[in-house]
């Protein structure tokens, strides 16, 4: 199918699971700004528009306005301060989000010169699962999957064996 033309495993089990949920028809809002995923989305045929860097805490007035099938989310959540008021927001009924998972061996990701660029929150697949409840989403499909490295290390010893990624897909609640 598509093996080893992905730069990265992340990139291709995503791949895989939005190829199970999503036909090349349907126009997609990308969540962050243009990514070498993304291109990957456009490569395949898929049809992606992306956001063009707002803080989405502060702005989701293009999320808004989006007249689209479907919204990604591909580690977005974990730089926002709130995402609820950006899954409130979604006008479409289709929704894929992957986050990093909270590690019991790593603190969360903080670049100290750049607030943007650091984590607020790593997930513990429940509480995605609670706050896109909450959002008016159903969870319809989940997969968690690891992310070994080839750096020395225990730390990268746990990562081939302990889950990094939350991939779920979701449609609008119908209650």
């Amino acid at each position: 199918m598509y093996e080893n033309t992905f730069p990265t495993k992340r990139f291709q089990r995503t791949f895989e699971f939005l190829q199970k949920h999503i036909d090349t028809e349907e126009l997609i809002l990308d969540l962050g700004v243009s990514n070498p995923f993304s291109e990957i989305l456009v490569a395949q045929g898929y049809a992606v528009q992306n956001t063009e860097g707002e803080d989405l805490d502060d702005d989701i007035s293009l999320v808004k306005q989006f007249d689209g099938a479907v919204v990604t989310a591909f580690e977005i959540f974990e730089h926002l301060v709130n995402p609820y008021g950006v899954l409130k927001a979604i006008p479409c009924d289709k929704l894929l989000v992957s986050v990093p998972l909270k590690l019991w061996f790593s603190s969360a990701y903080r670049n100290p010169t750049d607030i943007r660029d650091q984590h607020y929150h790593e997930f513990e697949d429940w509480q995605l699962d609670y706050v896109l409840n909450k959002a008016g989403w159903e969870i319809k499909d989940s997969i968690k999957f690891t992310n070994p490295t080839k750096k020395l290390g225990l730390r990268p010893i746990l990562r081939h064996f302990t889950d990094r990624y939350y991939l779920v897909y979701c449609e609008r609640s119908k209650i």
